[in-house]
């Protein structure tokens, strides 16, 4: 898997490109989530895509992480803790995305925003946020734990609260959003 985008999440996690044999037996389960659900995406050999099905399975009832391989996840994305994260098969996810437990990334299923979100680049999502329906979620835009967001957000914002509340703030994330690819 090399120079692959399973490499790039790798060095968001620890800086620097591959994996040693220590890091490797004890690696977190949420980079193993991220292992098989990217070589789920990637296997072109209908048993081996099977194969790694099963094991993202096996891992998604140990982590309570649920994110279809449908979902267009860009690379470098970070899971900061294992624990209920739900993503919508037609979701769409950029680069350098920060995601915690208890985020769900959903879909509305009728009125005008029906859809699934599109989240752009540099996005830091704290715990417990919900984002639903057909939103753009624009690019260096954090979104603080316990938002709920289901209306377009501008680049470079802060959403925090429930209703939420957009605060424009240029390098929204920086600090946040740490070995960006």
């Amino acid at each position: 898997m090399k120079n692959s985008v399973f490499e790039k999440d790798l060095y968001r996690w620890y800086g620097e490109k591959g994996e040693s044999l220590k890091r490797r037996l004890f690696r977190p389960r949420e980079i193993s989530y991220m292992y098989f659900l990217r070589k789920v995406q990637s296997a072109s050999n209908p048993v081996f895509k099977a194969y790694y099905k099963l094991r993202l399975h096996r891992l998604s009832l140990k982590t309570n992480i649920q994110i279809s391989a449908a979902a267009k996840i860009g690379e470098g994305f970070y899971i900061g803790h294992t624990g209920r994260i739900i993503i919508n098969p037609k979701a769409v996810l950029g680069r350098n995305i920060n995601i915690a437990t208890g985020v769900v990334i959903g879909r509305e299923n009728r009125g005008e925003r029906e859809g699934a979100p599109t989240i752009g680049d540099n996005c830091w999502i704290g715990a417990n946020s919900v984002i639903v329906g057909k939103v753009n979620i624009g690019n260096d835009v954090f979104i603080a734990p316990l938002t709920f967001v289901n209306f377009d957000v501008p680049d470079h914002s802060i959403v925090i609260g429930n209703p939420a509340k957009i605060s424009p703030k240029e390098n929204a994330t920086l600090g946040y959003i740490n070995r960006t690819v």
